[in-house]
């Protein structure tokens, strides 16, 4: 008798940065569905990888899209990272955890305070006992243009001045707490900070190995225990007023090296930057610029999908 084949790896899609674009979210997932045989499409895993919200006019319209896909796809797995720019819109509607400790979100402030008049912080209803991240999201740069990015600011140091005017209210007004539906509230409430996947294939160069997938918006970070972090992570302890995994840059680029013992594939958005170095995947090619794609990756076979793809029908 011969051995029945090895059942096919499942698939497990990761989609980078949306960042308010709607257009781009129909393409990417268009192109998705007629690059992926059907029903592997309909049972993958799909994670999206967070910031869903700013830069681009469509952030109301991107959710809705987000929130149907359990009921037009109920096969799929869906899982919904908090980038740091929804976790600053949680923040500004009053959805984030309160601090475990019972410490008021003001003491989040002090750290950064030198910060707030450049930036501008939200001071209008209901600020008092608002998480640091909602205030710069919700506040009023006073410099118009980001010498960084080479872009103007749209409102904040958040380019959060589109999401208000997707809900139909001007830039830092406190009416977005009313003009937000609450199925979005809850879809902001549930998003998770870090997700883990066991089982995962990756096809590499040496072959297709079998590995552990932890899923954060910008990554972990090299110099603090891993065990430590994912329990902070998965906590959503809000004490922490700049959380690294969600918003770092250098300290989160590679994989912590207690993670290389036993393969382990780290996947993130967030750095404007497409780079595949190993089990490191960061997918986000700079989707919230007008001008630059949303991407996904498929795994195992890392291929990457574009909105910007053209497909033979």
């Amino acid at each position: 008798m011969s051995e029945p084949p090895n059942p096919k790896p499942r698939l497990v899609i990761c989609v980078g940065d949306i960042h308010g674009f709607i257009t781009k979210l129909n393409n990417l997932w268009s192109n998705l569905e007629r690059s992926i045989e059907r029903s592997e499409f309909e049972t993958a895993t799909v994670i999206f990888l967070g910031d869903y919200c700013d830069r681009g006019p469509d952030t109301r319209l991107v959710i809705d899209f987000l929130v149907a896909l359990p009921s037009r796809y109920p096969r799929q797995k869906h899982v919904f990272l908090s980038g740091n720019h929804d976790l600053a819109f949680a923040a500004f509607l009053h959805l984030l955890p309160p601090p475990p400790d019972g410490s008021p979100f003001s003491d989040g402030w002090k750290e950064y305070s030198a910060s707030e008049e450049r930036e501008g912080w939200f001071s209008g209803e209901g600020f008092e006992n608002m998480h640091l991240q909602g205030r710069r999201w919700s506040g009023k740069i006073k410099e118009r243009f980001n010498t960084v990015k080479g872009t103007e600011y749209q409102g904040s140091i958040y380019d959060a001045g589109p999401t208000f005017e997707s809900y139909g209210v001007p830039h830092g007004s406190a009416d977005l707490v009313k003009a937000v539906p609450d199925e979005h509230k809850k879809f902001l409430t549930d998003l998770v900070w870090v997700h883990e996947e066991d089982d995962v294939f990756i096809n590499t160069e040496d072959g297709s190995k079998c590995c552990k997938l932890i899923a954060v918006h910008a990554g972990l970070q090299k110099k603090v225990d891993v065990k430590e972090q994912l329990k902070l992570l998965k906590a959503r302890d809000t004490r922490v007023p700049k959380v690294e995994a969600l918003s770092g840059r250098k300290t989160v680029w590679d994989i912590p090296e207690e993670l290389t013992t036993s393969p382990t594939i780290i996947v993130s958005g967030h750095h404007a930057k497409l780079h595949i170095e190993g089990l490191r995947l960061i997918i986000d090619e700079g989707g919230g610029f007008k001008d630059k794609p949303v991407a996904a990756i498929i795994l195992p076979s890392q291929k990457i999908i574009r909105d910007t793809d053209v497909l033979a029908e």
